[in-house]
Formats: structure tokens, sequence, C-alpha cells
């Protein structure tokens, strides 16, 4: 069941489609969770934990790793939290709760143009799953993301099936934590309260091992950490995202989203950042950036998304060609998505991550 703790691997869903994200955020969350409506102060390390007063929330890991024979992958890994009801519970049972953690983990193997994934389940109860910041740590089962200093990082990361695992250190790197949007406040549409609170870590850098089956790969690389919680909803007019998390080879990093309207077209509350090599920070808006789709594939669900993207900001001359490192990174669970490594070319050279929302209707 939803609520226990369990695992599927990508080749099992609830339907041939899984439940596109309109379906999963379409609806209002309950009036009673607080909602994003202004900026705040934000608190560390105590924000990088659970925030129950809001109907959902993230830790969202991905990352370009090479292994010491010349391999490369991406891996990404996802604790979300999704609060079912506000408040406390009615009784004081150890095995009732009123909030439900949800895993995503993937890696992918360039080299075999190979995407393996899985998806896990628990309620916040019994120690099934939480995110504490007494002990350091957010976890789903076995899985976790566990700081290892008072600060919270370095961080180790630990998650694994049968077919797939990873166990990495992400140390803070020399680049500044961003607060996305104004001050750390990401607006999302024109409602009130339809924003969330988004900070993310750039380029942290990663040593670890992956594992696919039985073989094991000693890997480094950089990893990309955004941590976002909200009460939010799309908006009726919203079908979903494109958003991009790409480490340039000059040092700097770029992220943009693209929000769409369900004709597809890009809408005014897309956004997004430019990191220099020296920490300053350069904020994008839809006015700032050229971003369109040059190139798709149809998944074997029959889905069709847009693998590959031109993007130009011409005020710092950039002119980037992003596309799917292999185009089957399909996430096929029960939220459906894309999800992988991306090359970059054109200006500049460089690596990074994906995600396409919304396509599979």
């Amino acid at each position: 069941m939803l609520l226990t703790g369990c695992d599927r691997n990508s080749s099992v869903s609830s339907n041939s489609n899984g439940i596109s994200i309109t379906s999963s955020m379409g609806s209002k969350p309950d009036v009673g969770f607080e909602r994003a409506l202004q900026p705040r102060e934000f608190e560390f390390p105590a924000d990088h934990f659970a925030h129950p007063a809001f109907a959902t929330e993230w830790w969202y890991f991905t990352g370009n790793l090479e292994s010491a024979d010349g391999y490369d992958f991406g891996y990404q890994l996802t604790l979300f939290r999704v609060g079912v009801k506000p408040g406390q519970t009615a009784d004081v049972s150890n095995w009732r709760a009123n909030q439900i953690y949800m895993g995503h983990l993937a890696i992918s193997d360039l080299a075999n143009k190979s995407h393996i994934s899985t998806e896990r389940f628990a309620r916040s109860a019994a120690g099934l799953a939480g995110a504490d910041q007494h002990s350091s740590r957010i976890w789903l089962g076995d899985w976790s993301v566990t700081g290892i200093d008072n600060d919270f990082f370095p961080l180790h990361l630990q998650a694994g099936t049968k077919d797939i695992a990873i166990d990495l250190t992400l140390q803070s790197g020399f680049k500044p934590r961003v607060l996305q949007g104004d001050k750390g406040y990401s607006r999302k549409g024109a409602e009130p309260g339809n924003a969330s609170f988004y900070y993310s870590y750039t380029r942290l850098p990663t040593q670890g091992t992956l594992r696919i089956a039985d073989k094991k790969f000693m890997v480094e690389g950089n990893s990309w950490f955004d941590r976002e919680w909200s009460s939010s909803a799309l908006a009726e007019d919203q079908q979903g995202w494109d958003w991009f998390s790409l480490q340039l080879e000059d040092g700097r990093d770029l992220m943009f989203y693209r929000l769409r309207d369900k004709q597809g077209r890009a809408q005014t509350f897309s956004n997004g950042i430019l990191l220099q090599t020296d920490g300053t920070l350069q904020s994008l808006s839809l006015q700032d950036v050229q971003v369109k789709p040059v190139k798709f594939w149809q998944s074997p669900q029959q889905v069709t998304y847009p693998t590959a993207w031109s993007l130009k900001i011409p005020q710092h001359e950039i002119d980037l060609q992003i596309a799917a490192a292999f185009e089957d990174q399909e996430m096929k669970h029960t939220v459906h998505y894309w999800e992988g490594a991306v090359v970059v070319s054109g200006s500049h050279n460089g690596v990074g991550y994906m995600e396409l929302s919304g396509y599979a209707h």
C-alpha cells in the first residue's frame, strides 16, 4: 500500500502512464497548511530539515560523476515529504502519521545508455521516515541524507536496491548557497501563495561509489542540491515546467526553469540564476533568457519530450546547446516525468541535469 514502506522499480507502475504532475499537484492543498506569501529569514541548519506546517517539500540531489576507469554517470536522489493533513495526528499512536515520504533514485550509465530508477514510499510513523535536525538526518527506510558536521556539510548520501545503489560524500565546496527568487521566495504564479521557499547548492564536490547490479564504481565529480517547500499548486492555466541545472567548464553555474501553460508557452514567472566563479549572482527572468526546444523524443509509453534545447542569454554572451546524454532517461513511477543527465556545448561546454514535467497528461 502507498502508506507503508515499499519499493517500486522502473518496470512497475500503477498504470501505463503513471500519474502526471498535473494530477498530483493540480489540486489545492488543505487550507490549514501555511502558504509562502512573502520573503522570510532563513535559519540554518534548521531549514535543511522538515517544515510540516507546509504541504510539500523536497531534497533534490543530481550529479554528473566519472569513474576512475573513465566511465560517465549521472545520478538522482530525491526525497519528498507530502502532508496529508495539517497539524498533529488525533492520537499518540506511534503508527499514526499525517506525513508521507516518497523517494526516487536513479542512475544513468552514459556509455551503455542505460537508465535504471526506483521509487519508495513510507509513512512518517514508527521511525519509517522523517527529517530530524537533532540527528542531522533525512531518511526513508535505509535511504538517507546525513549531515556529518553541525553545519550539515559534508553530506553523506546512501540509497540502494538490488539493482542500483549510491554511497556518496558531498563537500560544501567554494560556491555559496543560492537563495532563489527574491531572497529565497520563489513566485510560481500571480495568485497569493503560489510560491515556494527555495535555495540551492550548485556545485558540491562529490566522491564515493555507484553500484549497478553487482558492479561497483569509484566515482567523483559534482552534485547539485535543490531544496524547496511550499503549499502551492499548479495554477489552472499551468501544465508543467522545464528545469535546467548546468555546470559550465568555465566555473559558472546556471539554473533556469521554464513554466509552461497548457499551450506549451513559457509563462512570466519562469526564473533562474547565473552564479559566477567568484560567487557573484545574477538573477534571470524570462526576458533575459531565450530558450526553445530543438529536438523531440517519443518514449515507449508514447509520451513526447523535448530532449534537446537552445538556450541563449545575450547579455552574458551565452549561447548553449543542451542535449540529453541519451534520450531514454524517463522516470516511470507514480509521478511520471523525464529527468536525466545532459551535455552542454556551444559558446560554453559543460554538464548538467534536466527535468521535463507535465508532458505525460
